[in-house]
């Protein structure tokens, strides 16, 4: 069995203000959250809570991941796009051009999110979370894939996908060309180790191609990157 993905970490200036922002957008819940972090609850399959935590660093570059959230019609769509700017979003422009279809927004922090207009097939079986979509590569994919032991939903022309046996949403990538990394990311994964110890687990991922960088500041925190140099932490068990 993989590592148990159990938050969806995003640096935040104001974590309140964003945990406000997504709760309200998302309609998850808000949770106690180690430190001066908040934190969301599911309220659907999604499996994973949303954590933000406090940071001081500024937002230079496309975010590596971000949320494509789901419509059941072109109404449902104008909803959460009238909803998120309600909320204090706001219209953003990633180059999509005049004719996308989907609808590119900002949090309040500039974090990246697109609501996908109704139809789209890929997303069907998802819920309002239909996917993570990642910059990264065919290999990244294959790591997480075994990392998490979550199946290969899409393989195709070095973009990959894989989902939760349990539902959720897809964390996807897209294969090249790639955006260049330049600091931290600001979204990244905490995982837990699920039936074995932390050591087992750090081992087992460091054989699947992560690297390890050292001890995190949390209790018991373990820092990796994976084989695309993407941040994450590692702990001992389900948080």
């Amino acid at each position: 069995m993989g590592a148990q993905l159990v938050a969806l970490c995003i640096d935040a200036h104001d974590p309140l203000l964003l945990a406000r922002f997504w709760s309200g957008l998302l309609g998850w819940e808000r949770a106690e959250d180690q430190g001066d972090g908040v934190a969301l609850v599911p309220a659907d399959d999604t499996g994973f809570r949303i954590r933000f935590l406090p940071s001081e660093a500024e937002k230079v570059r496309q975010n590596q991941m971000h949320f494509d959230l789901t419509s059941a019609s072109p109404e449902a769509q104008k909803e959460t796009v009238a909803r998120a700017l309600e909320l204090g979003g706001r219209h953003h422009d990633v180059g999509q051009g005049p004719e996308a279809t989907q609808v590119v927004l900002a949090d309040p922090e500039g974090n990246e999110f697109c609501v996908i207009a109704a139809g789209n097939k890929f997303l069907a079986e998802c819920g309002f979370i239909g996917a993570l979509a990642s910059d990264g590569s065919q290999e990244v994919g294959y790591f997480w894939s075994r990392a998490l032991d979550w199946p290969l939903v899409w393989d195709q022309d070095q973009e990959t996908a894989i989902r939760s046996p349990h539902g959720g949403p897809k964390i996807t990538w897209g294969g090249p060309p790639f955006t260049p990394k330049n600091g931290k990311n600001r979204l990244r994964f905490d995982l837990a180790a699920a039936e074995s110890s932390q050591q087992t687990e750090t081992d087992r991922l460091v054989s699947l191609g992560a690297t390890w960088i050292g001890v995190g500041p949390g209790a018991g925190e373990v820092l990796m990157l994976d084989p695309d140099g993407n941040e994450f932490s590692l702990w001992p068990a389900a948080r």
